[in-house]
């Protein structure tokens, strides 16, 4: 299928794209790696008006030390996440998601702005922002806003971006001393998009206990979430595998799991709980 006829806009800069985005509001659309936008507009799902491409704009991908954490630009693709010797050395959570994300093609091309913006359902790395305690920065005409990623997304394809911003960075922070993180996921065998996805990232006291811990679920539901009951299970106890599975029973509380041709939602109720028993036990043997 074809789309529907748009105008397109290339522009150089943060701010150019910002200004365009302030003119034409709702009726414009940002194209970043276009693997998400293009077949939404293929299918008549989106039919923007204004295209605003960010492919001209210097300076938008980047991985850079912050403080010992990470400072991503929103147009860094998910092979230079995955290759990146920062992100595997502080995020390795991060540098396994980008790494799974469907084809090397998609992985050559796709932005991690682009995948926390679009918030797809079945998307991997809306987990593991949430999993690490991102902040993602929002650009636009009137300025920069920062926004904590457990309040970014919103609902099914839905985040709290405004029609005339721009998301334009995500700050990881440097992890804790004895902290680990992971991510696994149960794959579509065709598309590669995550029936269930779990991103956890442990931190362990001196003597083995959990001293703080985050879970991320994407997959199972209308949009990726943290996994609180679990995390509230495990965080100050023990963190063997009765603990650790006893967790990860409770992953799946107040999620509205998705049904469809993939699978139901009972398939992936039982999924989340193991792939998040997969993911603790991946972090904390990380973090040990």
């Amino acid at each position: 299928m074809t789309t529907s006829a748009f105008e397109y806009h290339a522009p150089a800069s943060v701010a150019e794209a910002a200004e365009l985005l302030a003119k034409y509001g709702a009726n414009a659309k940002i194209l970043a790696g276009g693997h998400s936008l293009i077949p939404l507009m293929k299918t008549r799902l989106a039919r923007p008006d204004v295209v605003v491409d960010l492919g001209k704009v210097q300076g938008m991908s980047y991985v850079r030390d912050s403080n010992g954490g990470l400072a991503i630009g929103a147009m860094t693709t998910y092979y230079q996440l995955a290759s990146s010797d920062l992100v595997q050395n502080r995020a390795q959570a991060l540098a396994e998601g980008a790494g799974v994300v469907a084809d090397p093609q998609v992985r050559n091309m796709g932005t991690i702005g682009g995948s926390l913006a679009h918030s797809d359902p079945a998307g991997d790395l809306p987990a593991v922002v949430l999993a690490l305690g991102a902040t993602i920065t929002i650009s636009s005409s009137g300025g920069h806003r920062i926004i904590d990623a457990a309040d970014f997304f919103v609902d099914l394809l839905t985040t709290a971006l405004k029609p005339d911003e721009i998301l334009s960075e995500i700050t990881i922070p440097a992890p804790a001393q004895g902290s680990g993180s992971a991510y696994v996921k149960f794959a579509n065998k065709a598309s590669h998009f995550a029936i269930v996805g779990v991103a956890a990232s442990v931190t362990l006291g001196s003597d083995g206990s959990c001293r703080d811990v985050s879970i991320g679920i994407t997959g199972a539901g209308s949009k990726a979430v943290r996994a609180t009951e679990a995390e509230a299970s495990l965080n100050g106890g023990k963190t063997d595998d009765d603990a650790i599975r006893g967790a990860a029973e409770r992953a799946g509380a107040g999620i509205d799991f998705n049904e469809d041709i993939h699978a139901s939602g009972e398939y992936r109720a039982h999924l989340t709980k193991v792939y998040t028993e997969r993911a603790l036990k991946a972090a904390v043997a990380r973090a040990g």
